[in-house]
């Protein structure tokens, strides 16, 4: 590839979080989660943090993506400190919640003022009924990518470090996925990587991709993870 591409695409995100409802530094009343191992195939120990890695705020009703951006955008105007925030669906038991995605706070003191101000814009929370909660949950996220192609089907995150989306031949459902992800780790002698299932529109057309997180990644890394990937699909 003579020129890198840079894209601008809109897609979605699948894996599983372990969340945990918290209680502190919150809105009384409403219900948010956080997540105990944002990247469980990298990470075996989650390393002890001041601040929240991934927040998901339960909210009153779907809002459409439209409503979620232009509250963002109204709230970032307004607020003092650097934040990213994207729509969600998460499920808990089986119960779905629609969740407002929450990243890059600089600490837990911001989240209640967070809140406060993306309610100030229209997004309401759903109160809490539940105790404490802490599982396994399947994660959706509705986002927008911002990637630079670096070789054909390999793409790096242009706003995430260490956030990179392979290209995959077609659809799989999670089982599969899964599946074919632990062969590729059992075939796989380089530093661990945490993948998560993707999709994103581009040029009319949907391309299935895998995402891959590690600070290790390079185009050497990537291209080797994609041929075993492309080698375990059946």
């Amino acid at each position: 590839m003579e020129q890198n591409k840079e894209l601008e695409v809109f897609g979605t995100l699948r894996k599983i979080e372990t969340v945990f409802s918290i209680e502190d530094k919150i809105i009384p009343g409403s219900l948010v989660f956080e997540a105990l191992k944002p990247f469980p195939g990298y990470y075996y120990d989650t390393p002890q943090s001041s601040k929240p890695v991934y927040l998901y705020f339960a909210l009153e009703e779907q809002y459409p993506l439209e409503e979620i951006l232009r509250a963002s955008q109204n709230v970032e105007l307004d607020f003092d400190v650097p934040f990213d925030a994207g729509k969600g669906f998460l499920t808990v038991g089986n119960e779905t919640y629609n969740v407002l995605r929450v990243r890059h706070l600089k600490n837990y003191d911001l989240v209640a003022k967070l809140q406060q101000k993306f309610y100030d814009n229209g997004i309401h929370y759903l109160k809490k009924t539940k105790k404490h909660v802490e599982t396994d949950a399947p994660l959706k996220i509705v986002k927008f990518f911002y990637l630079e192609e670096i070789d054909e089907g390999i793409y790096l995150d242009k706003r995430e470090e260490f956030h990179a989306y392979i290209k995959v031949p077609r659809y799989m459902s999670w089982d599969e996925f899964e599946e074919v992800t632990q062969k590729v780790k059992y075939n796989w002698f380089e530093s661990k990587f945490d993948a998560a299932l993707g999709a994103f529109y581009h040029d009319r057309k949907l391309h299935e991709v895998v995402r891959i997180y590690s600070d290790k990644i390079g185009l050497n890394y990537l291209q080797q993870l994609r041929k075993l990937y492309l080698e375990k699909i059946k």
